[in-house]
């Protein structure tokens, strides 16, 4: 482990020995980002700490998921991310949960409102189909809304590109019966551009749930999928432009029972439809856009359970959102004015059959019953001296159905000093609605809860060394007031409800560096967790004697390093690493204190040929050292692994 270490060392060094002689490429101080403000920006001029994944790393990561692409970002975990195919990848920063990440596609968000905390599967968006993710942090639910509370994921799709008519084709197989393709065509013209593109992956897996005893013949856990997007950019007029898109995604996956127990019947059917429209208009200095975008997921747990006991069980979930926004920016010489409003609309019913030796059950929610909506009109200002100082001023009040109202606030002033050095302290409050589940859910809803509300701030620095290499430190802490948990209102009976009840605490460091060159590119990021739950209640949810803190980290590694880098070795042949170094993490236990789960580290390799202008070959070969180790403690990561395949765009 210590040789490993010492030699990544060596290489990131040397790489930034070399970029110091390199400055062609262009520099990302000048890169123009869409996130941070809603409209195109430069990252000069924004304070706010945003990681950009480009083109070429995604192009790089063919034989990835998006969920392990994002696990390499500071401060982001994606619990679940090396398990087997089809495992609900969810994304975490900062040490917040899942439900407190606002995922984005386009620009517009994306909910699940029939799960418990309203989070998107990210198994839904295949990497193949996305030509860039910007992950901003920090409090960001003045643009964003509710769920924007410890940053923004926004996935960005392929679009049509150059002029003309293109194809892209793509097949790769590999470790665990896994075979993926994709094929796409794209069409731009004068007015209008086109695109289309779908995608499969099937894999025999491996069993999800672990044999402690290596004796069990636990069953594989098979997965398969299908994704088909596309979207249609037409110009109406000169200033004014129209564009439809649609995403539908079906994957089927073999589930087991429970950590360390398999289940040979047990099977989650998973369906996503998506869609919508924009309008945008061209006001010279800025632009007035409109959005609306239709989501709807069905998810049906199926266990006809003769393997384990004559039992049944079937759940199907469904959960439905509806979101229209319309804002406008415009652009003076010092001032930058963004103003709008969004409209959301939730609603979500399940269904559960289950038949046991203690005979059958049933529960049902409707969604006439569980629904809610949010109107939420914002605005900022970004106020420019000159290019050496911003500060941008903001807030959105939001008016929910069911609590009422409530207020969010953006304050944001960043300094550039010598044009290479961005000195920024953010100020921002966020909020989470409660989630469907929590306001209606039969058992246990509680339709008097209030959102969650924190306050969030960032310190930091980012020096541009040269115009292809620059580092980034970032100090930042958040305290959430109302946050939401499962209690025992009733310990005795075992009766239990959600409640407003306790106080989440986290602070941390990030720092990061990177270096983009022409033959060279290195990226590394440490990053430090620490986090706290102020509560009268235990990890289970049974009540305390009095207010007691207690680390509330689960699954989330206090510390992890991250490296990434590749040198072309000649003009046709480039080579990479990733490496990813995570330290100790707290399992959950029922009624029981947390166990700790070890550190662990995997090393990959990637490699690239291009065999033309047109067509290139790569493997990607993950976890070279068989590394044994747990993400979620009772189920399975993937040992030593690989997949190989070939692209071609024309």
């Amino acid at each position: 482990m210590t040789r490993i270490l010492t030699l990544l060392t060596l290489l990131f060094i040397t790489s930034c020995v070399y970029a110091q002689y390199d400055t062609t490429k262009v520099s990302s101080l000048e890169e123009v980002v869409f996130t941070a403000n809603k409209y195109p920006k430069k990252q000069s001029e924004t304070g706010k700490v945003l990681t950009v994944i480009g083109h070429e790393q995604l192009e790089r990561s063919s034989g990835k998921t998006l969920a392990e692409v994002l696990n390499t970002v500071s401060g982001t975990t994606v619990v679940g991310s090396n398990s087997n195919l089809g495992t609900n990848m969810t994304a975490g920063i900062r040490g917040g949960s899942a439900g407190n990440v606002l995922i984005l596609i386009n620009g517009i968000p994306v909910n699940d409102p029939s799960v418990n905390d309203n989070y998107f599967d990210l198994n839904f968006v295949p990497i193949d189909q996305i030509e860039r993710v910007e992950v901003l942090k920090g409090g960001q639910s003045t643009l964003y809304g509710s769920d924007a509370v410890t940053g923004v994921i926004n996935i960005i799709t392929k679009k049509s590109g150059t002029s003309g008519f293109h194809t892209d084709i793509s097949a790769a197989a590999g470790s665990y019966g896994t075979f993926k393709a994709n094929a796409g065509i794209r069409q731009s013209g004068e007015r209008s551009q086109l695109s289309l593109q779908y995608g499969a992956i099937t894999s025999n897996g491996f069993s999800s749930a672990h044999d402690s005893t290596g004796k069990n013949d636990f069953e594989k856990d098979g997965f398969i999928q299908h994704n088909l997007t596309g979207s249609w950019q037409v110009a109406l007029a000169e200033k004014l432009k129209a564009n439809l898109f649609g995403q539908y995604s079906w994957y089927k996956t073999g589930i087991d029972a429970s950590a360390f127990v398999d289940d040979r019947d047990y099977n989650v059917t998973t369906d996503n439809l998506s869609g919508g429209a924009g309008l945008g208009y061209d006001l010279g200095g800025g632009t007035l856009q409109f959005n609306y975008r239709f989501n709807n997921v069905n998810r049906l747990y199926l266990n006809d359970s003769s393997h384990r006991a004559p039992d049944y069980l079937r759940v199907d979930y469904n959960g439905t959102t509806h979101f229209t926004e319309v804002y406008g920016n415009y652009k003076w010489k010092h001032i930058e004015l963004l103003a709008g409003a969004d409209y959301r609309h939730h609603q979500m019913s399940s269904d559960l059959l289950s038949v046991s030796m203690f005979g059958p059950y049933t529960a049902k929610l409707g969604d006439s019953i569980a629904k809610m909506s949010q109107v939420s009109p914002y605005a900022s200002v970004v106020l420019k001296a000159n290019r050496l100082f911003n500060i941008e001023l903001g807030g959105r009040i939001n008016h929910h159905s069911k609590y009422g109202n409530n207020f969010s606030y953006t304050i944001n002033p960043s300094v550039l000093l010598n044009n290479n050095l961005k000195v920024f302290l953010n100020l921002y409050s966020a909020f989470k609605a409660p989630t469907l589940f929590q306001l209606f859910d039969p058992l246990f809803g509680n339709q008097q809860l209030d959102p969650e509300e924190s306050f969030n701030v960032e310190a930091g620095a980012q020096y541009f060394v040269t115009k292809n290499f620059n580092v980034r430190g970032v100090y930042y802490y958040r305290n959430t007031r109302h946050a939401i948990e499962f209690v025992y209102t009733d310990p005795v009976n075992f009766i239990s409800q959600y409640r407003n009840v306790s106080r989440r605490k986290s602070n941390g460091i990030e720092l990061e560096a990177e270096y983009q060159g022409e033959k060279w590119n290195v990226s590394a990021n440490f990053t430090h967790i620490e986090g706290q739950i102020v509560s009268q209640y235990d990890n289970a949810g049974f009540p305390l004697a009095k207010d007691t803190t207690y680390n509330t980290l689960y699954r989330t590694p206090e510390n992890v390093f991250n490296l990434t880098g590749g040198v072309w070795l000649t003009h046709k042949l480039y080579a990479g690493t990733t490496v990813r170094i995570a330290g100790d993490r707290l399992e959950p236990i029922y009624a029981s204190k947390p166990v700790v789960l070890n550190n662990y580290y995997t090393v990959d390799l990637y490699g690239e040929y291009r065999v033309s202008e047109n067509v290139r070959a790569f493997a990607d070969v993950k976890n070279i050292t068989d590394q044994e180790y747990f993400e979620i403690l009772g189920y399975n990561a993937r040992g030593f692994n690989f997949i190989a395949g070939v692209k071609v765009s024309l």
